[in-house]
């Protein structure tokens, strides 16, 4: 018995813990850490038992016998975290990053067990094929998918500004359908992208009711994150009350600098709409930056089509000057006016430029730092394969008022990136351990056990995962140890490629995927389903 175990075992008889021992063998006991049962529980020094893919023991374990004992004491103990906003998936097989890298070794070493993708209206259609190639070929953590509302209609519809008939309703439902049945946690909808912008409420309700037998979630990106937050948010409610589903603001914020702080008003909504019996909540990013394609600053009108129609309408000289003002507008609205907090993040065609701001590459081109020029830049990058952009728009005050919010979840929006490919949003590498470092142990924001809840059991519920996001006997067996001293995010928006430290090991239904704050190469991932698939069928 080591002295840090022998330690916690007399920390617990002097604190009359009472507990009768536990005998008998498993495969491994994480002894004396300090225990967070993910449900917002303050922790309690205990021994965790392992067997198979399952938390088999709870408790005084000292007289237990096991293939590997872990000596834990001084360190947490808590459930694997949950991702419910990923885009570790993408719409085909060969595009998923999480085929591509399995190890998900940026998730991994921030104590993550399980990832939902499919979010902001783009999945694969159909979803089915998707899952098969991925219990196929298992990554480290969880993975489990929403369908795309976007991804749907474009299935059906094409990117088109339209109504959908009546015939092309119901072929976006039974595509609905059918991936809840195949096992989609729900329906995601990206209302500020095309082709989810050109959709109505009434249809994302029509659609949304289609989840209903299933207890689906209706998650959204929703239809403006500035001036128009509030209604936007009221859409969500609208359509979760409509279809008689839970509903979800994902990565809720609020950009333009002249609104910071209004984030009381949109929880005030959620608040409000939760008293008359809408279950809707929210999740979030820690950071006060955004990231999403450069056309978010393109009307919506001008990207309707494919490539080629939107080359065509920059080719036109009143189209392209029409598409120019509405970007300055929009800079102006939502941006600061500011083409300094806009950064490439990722330009295939070219990567010097990533890292670079709009300011930055016009200075450097011996353009004027001006709005009109920012615009014309936008459209020539897009003009050239488009990039990935980093948006500074978003108040520290928000970010902390919706953290505090009861039901908020915690949630990257992040992936798993090409190591050192590109300067990506920081989320991807650091969201999970920056709550913990910055958030909870140096600004007290949240407690720890809060910060856990929100990042285990609240997502597992919101999912139906009875048997993930708690450490309790009979749960599956993802299960982080992490140092709540030491723990640190240390990627930054200028060097995004740093990992995480301070978690020393993680299981994945019962496998160590880390060890001693190393990866192991185990993938004992598992494709997750929605518990009800096959429910309304």
């Amino acid at each position: 018995m080591s002295p840090r175990w022998l330690l916690s075992v007399l920390l617990v008889l002097i604190t009359g813990c009472g507990e009768a021992p536990i005998t008998g063998h498993f495969d491994v006991i994480l002894a004396g850490g300090t225990v967070y049962d993910g449900l917002g529980t303050p922790g309690r020094v205990a021994d965790v038992a392992l067997r198979a893919d399952t938390i088999a023991a709870i408790g005084d374990l000292r007289h237990a016998t096991a293939d590997a004992v872990l000596d834990v004491a001084g360190l947490a103990v808590v459930p694997g975290f949950i991702d419910i906003h990923s885009h570790a998936l993408s719409s085909t097989v060969e595009q998923s990053a999480l085929v591509r890298r399995p190890d998900a070794e940026n998730y991994v070493r921030q104590g993550v067990t399980t990832v939902l993708g499919g979010q902001d209206g783009s999945s694969a259609v159909p979803v089915a094929p998707l899952l098969q190639a991925l219990e196929a070929r298992p990554p480290a953590v969880n993975v489990g998918t929403f369908v795309g509302h976007g991804s749907v209609r474009a299935f059906v519809m094409g990117n088109v500004d339209r109504a959908p008939t009546p015939a092309e309703l119901e072929r976006m439902k039974a595509l609905v359908a059918d991936a809840m049945a195949a096992g989609a946690f729900g329906l995601s909808s990206g209302l500020e992208y095309t082709p989810g912008a050109f959709a109505t409420t009434d249809e994302l309700i029509a659609l949304a009711r289609v989840i209903a037998p299933y207890d689906g979630l209706y998650i959204s990106h929703v239809r403006d994150e500035g001036g128009r937050l509030l209604e936007s948010v009221e859409e969500v409610i609208a359509v979760g009350e409509g279809a008689g589903v839970k509903a979800q603001v994902t990565h809720h914020k609020l950009i333009g600098k002249h609104r910071w702080g209004g984030s009381a008003a949109s929880l005030a909504r959620i608040d409000e709409a939760r008293r008359r019996g809408v279950d809707v909540a929210s999740d979030q990013y820690p950071y006060t930056a955004s990231s999403t394609g450069l056309t978010i600053l393109f009307p919506s009108w001008s990207l309707e089509g494919r490539r080629a129609d939107r080359l065509a309408r920059l080719r036109d000289p009143a189209t392209r000057a029409r598409i120019r003002d509405a970007i300055v507008e929009h800079l102006e609205r939502e941006r600061g006016g500011d083409p300094a907090t806009v950064v490439a993040a990722s330009c295939p065609f070219d990567p010097s430029l990533n890292g670079q701001s709009l300011a930055d590459i016009l200075a450097a081109r011996g353009r004027a730092v001006t709005l009109p020029n920012a615009a014309e830049l936008a459209m020539e990058l897009l003009e050239r394969g488009g990039c990935q952009g980093v948006f500074h728009s978003m108040g520290e005050e928000d970010v902390r008022r919706i953290m505090q919010h009861p039901m908020t979840m915690i949630a990257s929006d992040g992936g798993v990136p090409a190591p050192g490919e590109g300067v990506p949003h920081p989320r991807n590498y650091g969201t999970f351990a920056r709550v913990l470092a910055h958030y909870v142990r140096d600004e007290q924001v949240l407690s720890f056990e809060e910060a856990v809840r929100k990042m285990t059991s609240l997502p597992a519920s919101r999912l139906g995962l009875a048997d993930r996001g708690v450490l309790r006997a009979g749960a599956k067996a993802d299960v982080t140890v992490l140092d709540p001293a030491t723990v640190q995010d240390h990627a930054t928006f200028t060097e995004p490629h740093r990992y995480a430290t301070g978690v020393v090991h993680v299981f994945v239904n019962g496998t160590a995927v880390l060890r001693d704050g190393e990866p192991t190469g185990a993938r004992p991932g598992q494709v997750l389903r929605n518990p009800r698939a096959h429910a309304g069928r």
